[in-house]
């Protein structure tokens, strides 16, 4: 990315650490609109970046922004800015997949709700839409997570692990969708994985190795 350009989102000299272990010191990045993976093996700090950048985790020193926002000046604004995956986080249980999604209409303005069926036909899920989200596979519910995030509109995206637990016709589906989004100039991806998955077109690869 050539340094004139704006990045969606900034990370300025983060420092963050557990007991007896510094993961980031002094850590910068320039996210910018396309795809970006972070990759690194078990426990090099992948989830954790990720849940800093969401402001899942707070951040014990540095500076971060999307589109112009800090997160230390405006948490609210920040926060609605970025998406990120979870699946070690259980959905809510007795709701169905359609109204989840629905449910996110409120909490993200350039939330796509015209893509939603588009989404559940290509991710195969048509036939669990309807269904309580304890009946649906741990790929299935996988998939509703990748559902909202193609959707969501949020200017930082970010995916763990996109093809965890998920069937090869369902990896196909979610890699073509991947790299659509790549082709968006509004919206920066993140995707953490052990490595570069698939011949998609990273602007950069950041190694936490």
């Amino acid at each position: 990315m050539a340094q004139s350009e704006a990045p969606i989102a900034q990370v300025h000299d983060l420092c963050f650490s557990f007991p007896h272990r510094m993961l980031f010191q002094n850590w910068s990045a320039r996210i910018p609109a396309g795809l970006t993976c972070i990759q690194g093996d078990e426990s090099s700090g992948k989830t954790t970046l990720l849940r800093l950048l969401a402001a899942d985790l707070p951040v014990q020193s540095g500076h971060l922004e999307i589109a112009g926002l800090g997160l230390d000046s405006d948490d609210a604004g920040y926060r609605a800015q970025v998406f990120r995956t979870d699946p070690k986080v259980e959905l809510p249980q007795q709701i169905t997949p359609i109204a989840w999604l629905d449910s996110l209409r409120g909490r993200y303005r350039h939330f796509n709700g015209a893509a939603i069926a588009d989404l559940i036909e290509r991710l195969s899920l048509g036939a669990h839409q309807h269904k309580p989200m304890y009946m649906l596979s741990t790929g299935s519910q996988r998939k509703v997570w990748l559902a909202a995030a193609f959707a969501c509109g949020a200017p930082l995206t970010l995916i763990d692990q996109p093809f965890a637990a998920l069937d090869k016709a369902s990896i196909t589906a979610v890699a073509d969708l991947l790299r659509e989004a790549g082709q968006e100039s509004d919206r920066a991806w993140v995707v953490a994985d052990y490595e570069a998955p698939f011949k998609l077109h990273w602007l950069q690869t950041i190694s936490l190795d």
